[in-house]
């Protein structure tokens, strides 16, 4: 990138969005300045989404106007966006997994030659180099992108806006999929392109970032300006209040589970990244384990293996004492264990579909009458799940799409709450949810617990995995190194054991 870019000066305002039903945004205001980092918080359906939307050019707003450099647009266009120097990294990841990292990198800007316009793949290459290493990488412009992790796509993307030379780059939850070095490296970059007087809008749901790099908050609740913070006023608590108007406390943790009866047990299990390490694991009924490791470690696969996504290289698996064999999903769920992964959109949801026929899905035969849906049924059992789980939506006819973050993840939690588990596996379940949200699961995993019910968390955040896990087990490189009770655990403990 240049030393420095002519800097921009952005006004939002009176922008206002109504959508049948429901008003999106109504009349908010939002400036920024090249030079200055302002972070934008609410909660899941605050409008943050629709309003970037709006600034990218992606949809038009029904009143209000954006001023850019002292000049009114009553809309822009994506590539009027674009020309403007407004660059985005989303936090829905859509790579083209058909090219390599270069490839995704200048897509739509291409370095050609020739009267033929032939792709220079080697100039490309050596424009994406210093990119990548900026922001430090593991993978290489040559790199194909249908083998990244979540992780270094989310890197990828960053990488994308960095190579437009930006005048202002809007993050959206950024580091949601990148590990602690990965996430402070990326807070590294936000501070370069500061100093180069690139502005920067930061949208995240860890608000210890915005804490680290943020010169002033906005405030999204219900659509409307919520209120703001100078740098001086920035803190967790006064950010809480922005986004929701209250306080939010953390469920107290149980009590110690050793005396439950054993609901999983893992043996000897390998996964094919790691066929020559072994997992051993228990999990007593009524606790929460929180399973912690860097990326890569082999969390994810070990919570495939155990539902019967991915079959084994060795190992065996018990529910309530009795083996998993043969190994299925549908076996796995009969057995009382079910998963909400990762990937919601891409692995829990139907997006299409209804969030009554989402919620609906494992348990059609129990709603089912000589083969035929009840459809009172499905809707009475979605509607209770709304209720329960709080689900925010117009109708349960509304495709599971339209959902924010946090509401479809509570779509997930519900349809595998519907069968009555007896082991609960949660990927990164709180993966782009606002604080709120991120309460109201840590709550329902909590409740979970103390019905009896053995809740394996899978987590990145750190915070999150010593906040509510009655035991952590850390893992490295496809193995468990060490099991932490609450009067163990600590960052520098789970730290220490996720590296080798």
């Amino acid at each position: 990138m240049n030393p420095t870019v002519d800097r921009i000066d952005l006004t939002l305002s009176g922008v206002t969005k109504v959508y049948p039903g429901a008003v999106a945004l109504e009349n908010v205001d939002l400036s920024i300045s090249g030079g200055e980092v302002v972070g934008l918080v609410g909660e899941n359906g605050a409008g943050k989404s629709t309003l970037m939307k709006v600034l990218g050019g992606a949809i038009s707003a029904d009143a209000g106007e954006i001023i850019v450099d002292g000049i009114p647009h009553a809309a822009l266009t994506p590539a009027g966006a674009t020309a403007l120097g407004i660059a985005f990294v989303h936090q829905e990841l859509n790579p083209f997994t058909n090219l390599d990292v270069a490839g995704n990198v200048l897509l739509g800007r291409e370095i050609r030659r020739g009267p033929f316009g032939v792709l220079d793949r080697r100039a490309m290459r050596e424009a994406v180099i210093p990119i990548l290493e900026r922001l430090g990488t593991r993978f290489g412009p040559d790199d194909s992108v249908l083998g990244l992790s979540l992780a270094d796509q989310q890197m990828l993307e960053i990488a994308k806006a960095l190579s437009m030379n930006a005048r202002l780059v809007i993050l959206d939850e950024p580091t949601s999929s990148l590990t602690l070095s990965e996430t402070q490296r990326l807070l590294d970059v936000i501070a370069d392109l500061k100093a180069q007087g690139v502005a920067v809008l930061l949208i995240t749901h860890r608000l210890s970032e915005i804490e680290a790099v943020g010169d002033r908050v906005v405030g999204l609740r219900d659509g409307r300006n919520a209120g703001g913070l100078t740098k001086d006023e920035i803190n967790r608590d006064r950010m809480v209040h922005l986004m929701i108007g209250r306080d939010v406390n953390r469920p107290a943790l149980g009590t110690t589970k050793s005396d439950t009866p054993v609901v999983l047990r893992a043996q000897g299990l390998c996964t094919a990244a790691y066929p020559d390490r072994a997992v051993d694991m228990t999990l007593h009924a009524g606790e929460i384990m929180g399973l912690a490791g860097l990326v890569g470690a082999g969390r994810t696969e070990i919570a495939r293996l155990l539902f019967g996504i991915d079959a084994p290289v060795a190992g065996t698996v018990e529910v309530s004492g009795k083996p998993l064999a043969p190994r299925s999903v549908a076996a796995s769920i009969a057995a009382g264990l079910c998963l909400v992964p990762e990937d919601r959109k891409g692995q829990g949801l139907l997006l299409d579909f209804a969030i009554s026929e989402n919620i609906a899905l494992p348990s059609l035969r129990a709603l089912s009458n000589g083969g035929r849906l009840n459809p009172q049924a499905e809707t009475d059992l979605a509607e209770t799940s709304r209720t329960t789980l709080q689900i925010k939506a117009p109708n349960l006819s509304q495709a599971a799409a339209e959902l924010s973050g946090g509401n479809q993840q509570k779509v997930v939690l519900a349809k595998w709450l519907a069968v009555g588990p007896k082991v609960l596996i949660v990927d990164e379940p709180t993966r782009g949810i606002d604080v709120g949200s991120k309460a109201e699961v840590y709550g329902l995993l909590r409740a979970l617990a103390d019905d009896g019910v053995a809740v394996l968390m899978i987590s990145s955040d750190m915070e999150e995995v010593i906040g509510v896990s009655d035991r952590v087990a850390v893992m490295c490189r496809g193995q468990i190194t060490g099991i932490l009770d609450r009067t163990s655990v600590s960052e520098e403990a789970i730290l220490r054991l996720a590296v080798e």
